[in-house]
């Protein structure tokens, strides 16, 4: 009787989620940032209140290679980056681990390119490095 009601628990959504873990799929394994490849240059459109074109660039990271979309902040900040460039990711912050806003299934948002933050290249304090 107990090996049948053991099969059974299987059956159920949450006790499936809950001993898969599939809530936890976390790209960065627990640390606040990872490093990570640019892939591709992508404008995502946003959800419907708001409209517009978010500016993303697609990251491999370098830890796991896994591919994320990560949101680059800034006016024309993302003509600073270039394919090949490698740039520090963080979490955006949203609720339970989620996309913030308006923004769908952006997780992530660049903090650094070649080491060098991303806010002092848009502003021209400093100069991007070439790799």
């Amino acid at each position: 009787m107990v090996q049948r009601r053991k099969k059974f628990k299987w059956k159920s959504i949450t006790y499936k989620r809950r001993m898969l873990n599939l809530w936890e799929r976390d790209p960065l394994e627990g640390s606040p940032q990872a490093r990570g490849l640019v892939i591709d240059k992508r404008a995502v459109e946003q959800k419907k209140p708001a409209s517009g074109l978010t500016k993303a660039v697609r990251v491999q990271l370098i830890k796991n290679n896994i591919q994320v979309t990560a949101h680059v902040p800034g006016e024309h900040a993302i003509e600073k980056i270039a394919e090949h460039d490698e740039v520090t990711v963080e979490k955006i912050g949203g609720g339970q681990g989620g996309s913030k806003g308006s923004m769908v299934g952006i997780k992530f948002k660049v903090s650094k390119v070649n080491g060098i933050a991303l806010k002092e290249i848009v502003s021209g304090r400093k100069q991007k490095p070439t790799r």
